[in-house]
């Protein structure tokens, strides 16, 4: 059964004062108010580790209730960082398999509260435990990925200019938590975090929610495919340290379930939690020839105005990193560009695709949107 969009919300990203349940309220009402829906069928919830961000469990339900829907069956989904990619899919799965009508999906994370240590460490438990007991960090692999990155001839220019461009469109997003533009100055001489990478490579720890209704009724927005990817969770036992093989099966089987291949794109929302990522997500998902990415953002072809425009929402960088919320901010980001509703970023195109990864690249996803009318 074909599966369609009928309303998408999120709130402000950056450091909230708000609960999380009245982040994820404001985000999901937005979402059902854009649907003109009162009451969904289902919800799917998305926290990364709230039990330890925020010392609360069977979140779905106290979520479900705070919004004023205790009674409508609801459920938690959690791969880590694409937790909600992974809600997004769960809620698909449920209106194509006939089950539900209407499926709100919502995704939230509060985070500042805590000191970046102790989100780190938080975070940092979604990578392989082995690896963590050498001192093995987020950031740290991502730096030694990037490493690789570079002795393949991609440059600090290259994954710099990322950071500058995704500040240059979250300038333009009232939803940001960064709206202040960077020079390649700025990045490149930033304090150092993981070398190679610096401050302003890196995303920001955001507090925020983001929400989508999901519906059997046709609209502007169909679903058009949905794949997910997995890879070994200790890094050392990949193949390749500079290609995620989680990410490329994850849009080999989203192109696959669309009927169409990259080509049919006309602009992504990418997971750049560390700049050289969006790289890399621009040649696995196909959107650019293997070894060109870096050459395509230097020449602006990713820019809002580029023949591909990557990341209009300022992406993770700077439009900041709520984990859970993310994979469906970036849904969110694509309904309102496909349906005109990203105004000062607005880009034009039939086509989106939005992609996510969960942890170190173990367990990733691929979503293809396109306009119907």
């Amino acid at each position: 059964m074909p599966v369609f969009i009928a309303g998408a919300g999120m709130t402000r990203i950056g450091r909230r004062s708000e609960a999380l349940p009245d982040l994820m309220a404001e985000a999901a009402h937005a979402a059902l108010a854009a649907a003109a829906v009162d009451v969904p069928d289902a919800i799917v919830v998305a926290t990364m580790n709230p039990e330890e961000f925020l010392g609360d469990g069977n979140f779905a339900s106290r979520v479900a209730t705070h919004m004023g829907f205790a009674e409508v069956p609801t459920l938690r989904v959690e791969t880590a960082t694409s937790s909600g990619a992974a809600a997004f899919y769960t809620g698909f799965a449920q209106v194509a398999a006939g089950l539900r009508q209407r499926v709100l999906v919502v995704g939230g994370e509060k985070m500042t509260h805590l000191s970046t240590p102790r989100v780190s460490e938080l975070i940092g438990r979604s990578i392989d435990p082995y690896e963590r007991s050498y001192g093995a960090t987020m950031p740290a692999l991502a730096g030694l990925i990037t490493r690789a990155l570079t002795q393949q001839g991609v440059g600090l220019r290259e994954f710099s200019q990322v950071a500058v461009k995704n500040h240059g469109h979250a300038a333009r997003n009232p939803y940001a938590h960064y709206t202040a533009l960077v020079t390649l100055a700025h990045v490149m001489e930033s304090r150092m975090v993981a070398d190679p990478l610096r401050l302003l490579h890196c995303c920001p720890i955001s507090d925020g929610a983001a929400a989508v209704v999901l519906t059997s009724a046709p609209t502007p927005v169909r679903v058009a495919g949905v794949g997910q990817g997995t890879d070994t969770l200790a890094v050392r036992h990949r193949h390749s340290l500079t290609a995620f093989r989680a990410t490329q099966e994850a849009a080999k089987a989203a192109y696959a379930m669309a009927g169409f291949g990259p080509e049919r794109v006309d602009f992504a929302e990418l997971h750049d939690a560390f700049t050289p990522f969006e790289l890399i997500a621009l040649e696995d998902t196909g959107l650019i020839p293997p070894g060109k990415a870096g050459r395509a953002t230097l020449d602006g072809d990713t820019a809002l105005d580029g023949r591909l425009p990557i990341n209009p929402s300022g992406g993770l960088k700077a439009r900041g990193h709520p984990l859970a919320a993310t994979g469906i901010a970036q849904i969110v980001e694509c309904v309102w560009q496909l349906t005109g509703g990203a105004a000062g970023r607005q880009v034009q195109g039939r086509v989106a695709l939005a992609h996510s990864i969960g942890g170190l690249a173990t367990n990733n996803w691929v979503t293809l949107l396109e306009r119907t009318r």
